[in-house]
């Protein structure tokens, strides 16, 4: 809220295809990272074919779901969450910023702008709320000692250190890429298009703003009433302008 405060609030996910309605959940969970893989898993229990093309917005950004995307024979595009930060000047000048820094691959080490070196030194887990272990390398610069810079590169007191997913570093650029090419462009148009103007019309267009019912059960039934009805009108719609072919994403279903 923009007043500091919070209300109770359901996480409402809903997927688009052909601008219609194809799958609905209901969450408590307050980041979208983690309603991602339970949306996608109810959706192949539910439907008859599998998407081949996740397209999402940066929100739902983890390793976690890089890897399960991955797994099940899907092409992750989701948004990385600095890929509008990263067009920035103030982005591109931050020399604090890993991506700023170079990295020798052969020697597993970053150099600071100004030229010293930031060593591997060991290994940690980290433990997502879903139970997913996250390994993480640890760098860190090997004197920072009359640096003339390190108060625009870092607060520590001692030496720098940096710590990084090479899983998820290496999954993040898979999925940049693919977001950038020409199929992914209009894609992530076209996600921008049909899931947020889905929300847009049953928000402004039907005036459907908060549920009457309570609990994870009822609210999800509600809305689940509210998308057929949104399909219904969609389809006549469709019947009525002689829109009726096929999407021209048909092709990215399994």
């Amino acid at each position: 809220m923009r007043n500091s405060q919070l209300k109770p609030a359901y996480n409402l996910q809903i997927g688009v295809e052909g601008e219609y309605i194809v799958g609905v959940d209901i969450s408590n969970e307050r980041s979208d990272q983690l309603t991602l893989i339970p949306f996608l898993e109810k959706l192949d229990e539910k439907l008859p074919k599998k998407f081949k093309n996740i397209v999402t917005d940066a929100g739902y950004e983890s390793e976690e779901n890089y890897v399960y995307i991955e797994e099940h024979d899907q092409t992750s595009y989701i948004k990385p969450q600095f890929y509008e930060k990263q067009k920035t000047k103030k982005f591109k000048s931050d020399i604090s910023k890993r991506e700023n820094m170079e990295y020798d691959y052969e020697n597993d080490e970053y150099i600071c702008t100004l030229g010293r070196r930031l060593k591997n030194i060991g290994l940690i887990n980290r433990t997502s709320k879903s139970g997913y272990i996250t390994q993480v390398t640890k760098y860190e610069c090997e004197n920072c000692e009359g640096c003339s810079v390190k108060n625009k590169c870092t607060k520590a007191k001692g030496n720098k250190q940096i710590q990084v997913s090479k899983k998820f570093v290496e999954k993040r650029k898979v999925s940049f890429e693919n977001i950038t090419t020409p199929e992914g462009i209009i894609l992530r148009m076209n996600r921008s298009i049909q899931a947020e103007g889905t929300f847009g019309v049953i928000k402004e267009d039907h005036g459907f703003r908060r549920f009457l019912l309570r609990g994870s059960v009822n609210v999800k039934i509600e809305f689940l009433l509210k998308a057929l009805a949104y399909n219904i009108a969609k389809l006549h719609n469709k019947i009525i302008s002689n829109r009726l072919g096929c999407s021209i994403f048909i092709k990215e279903i399994l």
